[in-house]
C-alpha cells in the first residue's frame, strides 16, 4: 500500500507562502551546512506529488533539484506537454488524489511525498497522509498561503519528536491517526 508524507516549512503563524507565492523569508532562514533532516526523508521517497502553484515556485528557482519522479496534479498543466528539460523528471495529471495515488502504487511507488498547501489538505482530508514533519520558521507572516485551514473534519495528529535548530527552526515529527 503507498502511503503519503509530509516534508515542509512553515511561518509560524501557518504560511507557507507569502500571498504572491513568494518564498524568500524562507530561503533567508536556510542555514548552509545545518542539516533539517531533508536527506532522511527523501533517502525512502519514491516520488514526489505536487500541486501547481508548488511546480511553478520550484521552476522559478532555476535549475530542477529535486531527483525523484515528480506528478504534478493540476486540471489547468495536464492540458499542456511538460517543458522538453523536465520531460524525464516531471508529468502532469489531472487525476484526483485517490487516482493519483493508485496509479502510482500500481506503477510500484511505495512512499510519497505530498508537498503544497492545497495538495496537503486535499490528501489529509481523504487520509492519504501517514505522517508529517513541519519546521516552523521564526517569523510572522500576518498572512499567506496557509498550510492548513478550511478542513472539514478534524484530523487528530500523534506528537512524535521535536528537535529545534541553531538557526531558530523548530521541526516537529507527527503521525496521523486513522
Amino acid at each position: 500500500m503507498i502511503t503519503g508524507h509530509v516534508f515542509i516549512a512553515t511561518s509560524l503563524d501557518g504560511f507557507i507562502a507569502r500571498e504572491s507565492g513568494d518564498i524568500d523569508w524562507l530561503l533567508k532562514h536556510d542555514q548552509a551546512g545545518e542539516d533539517h533532516g531533508y536527506d532522511d526523508f527523501i533517502r525512502d521517497i519514491d516520488v514526489i506529488v505536487m500541486g501547481r502553484c508548488s511546480y511553478e515556485s520550484v521552476r522559478s528557482m532555476g535549475e530542477w533539484f529535486y531527483n525523484r519522479p515528480v506528478l504534478v496534479l493540476s486540471a489547468q498543466l495536464a492540458q499542456q506537454a511538460v517543458p522538453s528539460e523536465l520531460s524525464e523528471k516531471v508529468r502532469f495529471s489531472d487525476k484526483s488524489p485517490e487516482g493519483a495515488m493508485a496509479m502510482l502504487q500500481s506503477e510500484g511507488a511505495r512512499r510519497a511525498y505530498v508537498d503544497g498547501g492545497r495538495i496537503i489538505q486535499s490528501f489529509l482530508a481523504l487520509d492519504l497522509i501517514s505522517d508529517m514533519v513541519i519546521t516552523r520558521v521564526p517569523i510572522l507572516l500576518g498572512s499567506g498561503r496557509p498550510l492548513f485551514g478550511g478542513g472539514q473534519r478534524d484530523v487528530e495528529l500523534s506528537h512524535k519528536s521535536t528537535r529545534s535548530f541553531p538557526s531558530g527552526l523548530v521541526q516537529s515529527h507527527y503521525e496521523v491517526m486513522k
